[in-house]
């Protein structure tokens, strides 16, 4: 149909050839075929050249169409190969999305603006089986899970525990708390059973001791607010405490420190895109700023 618009555009099979570098006979084959496919004449002569047909003239419209629609799906194409376009589905856990993967895909859309995102919440226990169950781009996740093939596990940062406590609580008086002064008090719990709940559960029998849950929220703001209302202490990861509840007292804790090491899960076939590598850069810049927030110990968190 292209060599079809030629002719027709050229006015002659001899000067189309020129312009597209056959030979007229060539053209002429070419043009035959098409006339035999449709069934209908689609040139016919006039002098020395030629003028299309009414058929001529439809297919030479839509040939006109398909063309400009075929240039279009280049650009998309080469836009979508470049990573100025196109769309990422990425899986995160509650404390890393204000904390990592907000600044990461701020920084990412300074870049790639014309890149969207779908957020979706991941599952902690198994997050490597729902990436591959809604074929996810990417997913932060806490610990490393299971092999799987395709996709490449990359470790961001390593998310320390800190002591909650009431004010005015006898611990707070202390810079640092030894894991073991932790023995009798009353517990918040804060995460739901899995990875994140695990290494609180192994600092303390490593301690000497399982801690007494009076209450478990499995929620971070929730966990602060039984704390600041007298009901126990807690455990919460340095990320997930950037929302401080004024009524608590934040402390570091040793002998042994819990933490969390939080990784991103993406596929091979989606490092392909430049704008996933360049997510999987911010979200590594990203956790190495977090460590840079504030320490429990610190006077800003007095």
């Amino acid at each position: 149909m292209q060599i079809l618009r030629a002719v027709v555009t050229s006015g002659s099979v001899t000067a189309a050839a020129t312009h597209l570098g056959y030979t007229p006979s060539a053209i002429s084959q070419q043009i035959a075929a098409l006339e035999r496919e449709a069934g209908i004449a689609l040139l016919e002569r006039v002098g020395r050249g030629v003028q299309p047909t009414a058929a001529g003239r439809l297919l030479t419209e839509h040939a006109s169409i398909l063309s400009q629609n075929v240039a279009e799906a280049e650009r998309a194409l080469a836009d979508l190969r470049a990573g100025r376009t196109g769309r990422l589905s990425i899986r995160y856990f509650a404390s890393v999305g204000p904390t990592l993967l907000a600044p990461a895909l701020a920084e990412l859309r300074r870049e790639y603006d014309g890149v969207a995102f779908d957020l979706t919440l991941t599952d902690l226990e198994d997050p490597l089986r729902s990436m591959q169950a809604d074929d996810s781009d990417l997913t932060i996740m806490v610990g490393t899970g299971a092999a799987s093939p395709g996709i490449r596990v990359v470790h961001l940062v390593d998310d320390s525990y800190h002591a909650v406590l009431p004010s005015g609580h006898p611990l707070a008086a202390k810079n640092v708390i030894e894991m073991a002064e932790l023995a009798p008090e009353a517990w918040i719990g804060s995460e739901p059973p899995g990875p994140c709940l695990q290494p609180i559960l192994d600092a303390c029998a490593a301690a000497g001791f399982s801690p007494d849950f009076v209450a478990k929220s499995e929620d971070h703001a929730t966990a602060q607010g039984l704390v600041a209302a007298g009901l126990g202490i807690s455990l919460i990861p340095r990320l997930a405490l950037q929302a401080r509840h004024p009524g608590v007292e934040i402390r570091p804790v040793r002998h042994p420190e819990p933490v969390r090491a939080i990784h991103a899960a993406v596929r091979e076939s989606t490092l392909t895109q430049p704008a996933a590598r360049a997510l999987l850069d911010a979200l590594k810049a990203a956790a190495k700023e977090s460590t840079q927030l504030p320490r429990g110990g610190a006077d800003q968190l007095r």
